[in-house]
């Protein structure tokens, strides 16, 4: 027995005819009488109540009725969810991010699940080396990322979908300043604190970036501390450490209770941010359209 039995099945069940529910099912008599007797041989039972001018269905007929309904009605679902599911509107996307570009998740994830509202995500957080690792063994689709993206590996594996850069700012302990904290500082006022610089053995991007801007004005901060960790950086500088420069955006995932945040006077310098997939690899349309949706922002006046 198949499901296109059962639906003939259930035609004739509504219908009470084999004649009207021949003319629905858009075929002819007798090939659909023939299948509901090879459905009663198959069950060895009777389904209908032949004696009257109707077709009536008897109590095996009945029980069949109820778990076809179901049945159907389960695969009609599925159907409809893997249709769905094709369109990016139902599954899991799963999505990479740096620390530092963390904060630019959560209002985008926001207006996705109002358009998509069953899909679910999964987030994974990690430096480029790790990230590269998730997307390699497809535990990831995209990569919330600072440009350039380094995994170590071949940059030509990669796409990249830029958006919009983020300025660097100065980042530096509340209890150094009385009140109110300046707003903005200079290079050279910078390099004569203690600073504090995110790098790891495999990510250097956004160091080098730091340190040629103060080479540029001449300048040779003295580095107390090498870290890998964003979240660490913050909490020495709150602790009174030292300083550092991050992208703007980062700040917005910290509390600001004990840093302060200054624009830098002299020097204008951006951190690129991009969203990173496999070239080679399928993408489902969930994260087709979560790329999507960054472009249409960019669109918007």
């Amino acid at each position: 027995m198949d499901l296109r039995q059962l639906r003939y099945f259930l035609a004739v069940a509504e219908q009470g005819q084999v004649t009207r529910a021949a003319k629905i099912l858009n075929m002819e008599q007798p090939p659909l009488s023939r299948q509901l007797k090879l459905m009663e041989e198959e069950l060895g039972v009777l389904l209908f109540d032949r004696s009257g001018r109707s077709f009536t269905l008897t109590a095996a007929g009945q029980l069949l009725k109820k778990r076809a309904e179901e049945l159907l009605g389960q695969f009609d679902e599925a159907l409809s969810e893997i249709r769905q599911l094709e369109e990016g509107l139902v599954g899991t996307l799963a999505v990479g991010s740096v620390v530092s570009c963390i904060s630019l998740l959560p209002q985008r994830l926001r207006e996705f699940s109002e358009r998509y509202p069953r899909v679910t995500y999964k987030i994974q957080e990690g430096d480029h080396f790790l990230l590269g690792h998730y997307l390699d063994a497809r535990q990831i689709e995209l990569i919330l990322s600072r440009l350039p993206f380094e995994a170590g590996l071949d940059d030509d594996r990669y796409a990249v979908k830029k958006l919009p850069s983020d300025p660097f700012v100065a980042i530096l302990p509340k209890n150094w300043f009385p009140s109110p904290p300046p707003s903005s500082l200079c290079m050279a006022d910078l390099a004569d604190y203690p600073f504090l610089t995110l790098k790891t053995d495999q990510t250097k991007g956004m160091h080098e970036k730091v340190i040629r801007q103060f080479r540029a004005n001449g300048l040779y901060p003295s580095i107390l501390c090498e870290c890998s960790s964003v979240a660490i950086i913050i909490a020495l500088v709150a602790a009174g450490i030292g300083v550092t420069l991050l992208p703007r955006s980062v700040i917005d995932s910290f509390p600001l209770s004990d840093i302060i945040v200054c624009s830098i006077t002299d020097a204008d310098f951006q951190s690129e941010v991009g969203i990173v997939w496999l070239k080679d690899r399928y993408l489902s349309k969930s994260a087709q359209r979560f790329i999507e949706m960054f472009s249409e922002e960019e669109s918007t006046p």
